[in-house]
This record gives structure tokens, sequence and C-alpha cells, in this order.
């Protein structure tokens, strides 16, 4: 083997590394991700039906439900356009308020119920995720335009 086969077999080997290791990493971060929707890309079934995905919305006024175990809510999430139900078990955050934004994580059950396995409250008055915040202007957009036509 001369000097120059040498030198390309290890820059061979190298990129052979490099790419295998590059997949790895896309692999692990393709099970780890997790997308964020809205209650009306949920309704339009554009979210994954079994796997963790996020939720993010506003908590509909009165539609807090508290269970006999304490620990157990029921609640639905709002883009304005359309709401999820949402069910959780656990301590809820101490800024979770109806009218209030929250982004929820977990999955779709068979009943179309996002059973939450972490909820996370806004955490002052002026923030949203921007994504929320679209998905709200555009459902405020169309209810004028529907307005309108009337």
């Amino acid at each position: 083997m001369t000097p120059r086969q040498k030198r390309l077999t290890w820059i061979l080997v190298g990129v052979g590394l490099v790419a295998a290791a590059v997949g790895l990493v896309l692999f692990a971060l393709k099970n780890n991700v997790s997308l964020y929707f809205t209650p009306t890309q949920v309704y339009n079934k554009e979210a994954p039906q079994a796997r963790n995905f996020r939720i993010g919305g506003m908590v509909e006024e009165g539609s807090v439900q508290r269970q006999k175990d304490g620990l157990t809510v029921h609640f639905k999430i709002t883009d304005t356009t359309n709401a999820m139900e949402v069910v959780y078990k656990g301590i809820l955050p101490d800024l979770f308020k109806e009218g209030k934004g929250v982004v929820a994580q977990g999955k779709l059950n068979a009943d179309n119920v996002f059973e939450a396995e972490e909820v996370l409250a806004k955490h002052d008055e002026n923030y949203m995720p921007p994504e929320a915040m679209d998905a709200i202007n555009k459902a405020k957009q169309a209810e004028a335009k529907a307005a309108a036509t009337k």
C-alpha cells in the first residue's frame, strides 16, 4: 500500500466515523423531540397519535374540574377556535389559572383526550409561547372575517 492509499484509507475511516456519530445523534434526537401543537392542529389531526407532543393555549374559563383524590385535574386548553380536553394527575404549578396560558406535554388517548405528563404555566402575564400567540391571532382574524361576511 502506498502512502497515498494509506492516507486515503484513514480519511475514509474518519469520514465514516463522523457520519456514524451524526447518525446516532439524529436518531437520539428524533426520539426525544417534543413538537408543539395547538388545539386546532390536534383537532385537524396534524398532531402525532402514538407519541408525546406539547399542546398549548389558554385554560378555558370554567373548565377546571378537580377530582376527589386531590391530584387528578380535568381542564380544557383553547386557542379560541377549538378546545382540547386535558387530564393531568399531579401537582399543578402555582401560576396555573383559568384564562391564563399553559403548555402541557403528553399524548392523546383512545378517547381523544390529552393525557398530560407535565403542565407548565406561563411565568409572567406578558409571556405566551409564540406559536400559541400566532394561533390565537389567526383565530381572531378568522372570527372577524366570518363576522364581516354575515
